[in-house]
């Protein structure tokens, strides 16, 4: 099997290639999901003889190319993250390896990051009264599939001294113990809710 034509698509952006075979079959992919310095190989340059191995190559670049477009479709719409990326991209029946390839891609691309979407998913939690504390936000996002790391970076952004006091307000005033602040268990119970020191000395001493 031969290449009859490989060319740029001017139609589309982003460095967007269409391959056409000798048995008829077209394969649009991007440079970004082939091997590295396959573009310089003689192939690339006279459309030569293809092998089994050269065909998976574009058939697999073409797969990655189909998945990025519904994936940056999905990112459109919404912030998303890794987790919730591969497996939306699973369920709409695109290949795993592909997934997984295209999530770094965009990863490397800075169209997905984990962190990012923690601080918005926090902030957006949080302008709707639904965060009920430090380690309900923690838990949460551990749920959605954000790292440890990822998860700490938003938490230092999104929950400031006052910001985490409020917090603090809402949850006893919700608990119903306001009465009982000065009791012990109440003070352990919110340091069980991940509640800092610092918030927890400022109300009790006030």
């Amino acid at each position: 099997m031969t290449v009859v034509s490989l060319k740029a698509e001017k139609s589309r952006s982003g460095g967007v290639f269409k391959a056409e075979l000798s048995d008829g079959s077209t394969y649009v992919f991007t440079a970004d999901y082939l091997p590295e310095g396959y573009t310089d190989s003689t192939l690339w340059r006279t459309g030569g003889e293809l092998s089994p191995a050269d065909e998976e190559i574009f058939r697999f670049a073409a797969s990655c190319y189909r998945t990025e477009k519904a994936a940056l479709h999905l990112i459109a719409r919404a912030e998303q993250n890794s987790l919730g990326l591969t497996a939306k991209l699973g369920r709409r029946g695109y290949e795993r390896s592909a997934v997984n390839a295209v999530v770094l891609c965009l990863f490397d691309k800075n169209l997905l990051d984990d962190r990012r979407y923690a601080e918005l998913w926090l902030r957006s939690h949080l302008l709707k009264g639904n965060i009920k504390s430090p380690r309900w936000m923690r838990v949460s996002l551990a749920k959605r599939g954000i790292d440890r790391n990822s998860v700490i970076k938003a938490l230092t952004e999104v929950l400031d001294p006052e910001t985490e006091y409020n917090l603090l307000q809402k949850f006893i005033g919700k608990s119903k113990a306001t009465g009982i602040k000065k009791q012990p268990s109440l003070k352990t119970r919110l340091k069980q809710e991940g509640f800092s020191s610092t918030v927890l000395n400022r109300y009790f001493d006030s």
